[in-house]
């Protein structure tokens, strides 16, 4: 995919759908041909554009297309004949009805899928950038996240050595499961590839998340959190937008004007100490809810204030992973996340690492030298987690 893919997500009610549809809007009418695509389940992407909206793409006025994601019927469509299969393999192996169909009832498909025609529709027509609408950041974060959960599900599930899986079934039901399970098998190796294709999409240079949070201390918590777990899965985040900031009323006086000041010098208290995740960019609040694109394009206006709505997004931050040697018989491995307050726990799983940062769970894979290592120790500091390891006697040499 040669598209720039752009993603907002951010705590459901803080506008991300009105500033997806308003970027969107920016970049068709600055020439750029713009997709617009909505993941989220409220489907409100045709109300703030003012149009009807399918699961077919729509023009909407010039270079700007829209398009709003069913995934329940994706489900319907392209998950069926799957579970078919893995039910008639099952079945036939012992496994009872009832069980079979319960087995094959995976958790998070639905978003899958809705990921999987994200990039279907990103690369059946010209554009030159493609903003998704995702859901909130719960799912949001759960969505990102599938493909590899999933990847690592089926490969636990259904061995990559297929042939092994495919004796054992011809031993336990007879000859006939064999062909069946080479019609599944063949039905998972695609769905593997198009899951390797989608975790390329996510952490590839192209593709980057914009969060957008309202400035309140408990949305921005949930905010820095998200920014360590896409962090955490390779996911780069190009931009932060505070939306619905309230006008400063100045030198005015009254009961309004008194209100308006309280309530800025919150919001600027909470901006303030968003500082270390970069420039975060603000809207203000409106009195009226911008419907339709002379109303989205002023409001790109105050967003992006004359400069390329994708300003900064190509950016290099730096590698998320850095082993560095930091003594005779000892190694660093520096992993770039935003901290901050968050609970963090390491564990050692085999050749991974296990970072779990509030509650979500990461394995890292350690590069070949640190697999001959053990941790000897770990800190934060501000460009994120340093774990130290030194050589394995009994691995060492090897």
């Amino acid at each position: 995919m040669s598209a720039r893919l752009l993603l907002f997500t951010g705590k459901g009610g803080v506008g991300k759908t009105t500033l997806a549809a308003a970027t969107a809007t920016a970049l068709a009418a600055g020439g750029r041909k713009a997709l617009v695509v909505s993941t989220d389940p409220a489907h409100s992407l045709g109300d703030a554009l003012g149009v009807p909206l399918s699961g077919h793409v729509t023009e909407v006025e010039g270079s700007l297309h829209a398009a709003q994601v069913d995934p329940r019927a994706l489900v319907d469509d392209a998950w069926r004949d799957l579970r078919g299969h893995l039910r008639t393999v099952l079945a036939g192996a012992g496994v009872d009805e009832l069980d079979a169909e319960e087995l094959t009832v995976l958790p998070g498909v639905e978003e899958l899928l809705a990921l999987s025609e994200v990039r279907r529709l990103a690369n059946g027509g010209p554009w030159d950038v493609v903003v998704v609408d995702c859901g909130p950041t719960a799912e949001t974060l759960r969505l990102l996240a599938l493909p590899e959960a999933f990847a690592s599900y089926l490969e636990r599930l259904f061995p990559t050595h297929r042939r092994v899986v495919r004796g054992l079934l011809a031993g336990v039901a007879g000859s006939g499961t064999a062909e069946k399970w080479d019609a599944t098998a063949d039905a998972l190796g695609r769905l593997a590839e198009d899951l390797d294709q989608l975790r390329g999409l996510l952490t590839s240079p192209s593709t980057s998340v914009r969060l957008v949070l309202t400035p309140e201390r408990v949305v921005a918590a949930e905010t820095r959190r998200t920014v360590t777990a896409l962090a955490l899965q390779g996911i780069r985040v190009d931009g932060v937008i505070a939306n619905r900031v309230v006008p400063d009323p100045g030198a005015d006086r009254g009961a309004a004007a008194e209100w308006l000041r309280t309530r800025r010098t919150e919001q600027d208290a909470v901006l303030a100490e968003l500082g270390d995740l970069g420039s975060v960019r603000t809207v203000e609040h409106r009195a009226a809810e911008p419907v339709g694109t002379t109303a989205l394009l002023d409001v790109a206006d105050g967003l992006y204030q004359g400069r390329d709505p994708l300003e900064g997004s190509d950016a290099d931050d730096g590698p998320l992973l850095e082993v560095v040697r930091s003594g005779e018989q000892e190694y660093t491995l520096r992993i770039a996340l935003p901290v901050g307050d968050s609970s963090l726990d390491l564990a050692r799983v085999g050749d991974d690492l296990a970072v779990t940062v509030d509650g979500r769970r990461r394995l890292v894979a350690l590069p070949s030298l640190l697999k001959r290592c053990v941790v000897t120790g770990a800190e934060l500091d501000d460009t994120g987690l340093a774990v130290r390891f030194a050589p394995d006697p009994d691995l060492w040499m090897r």
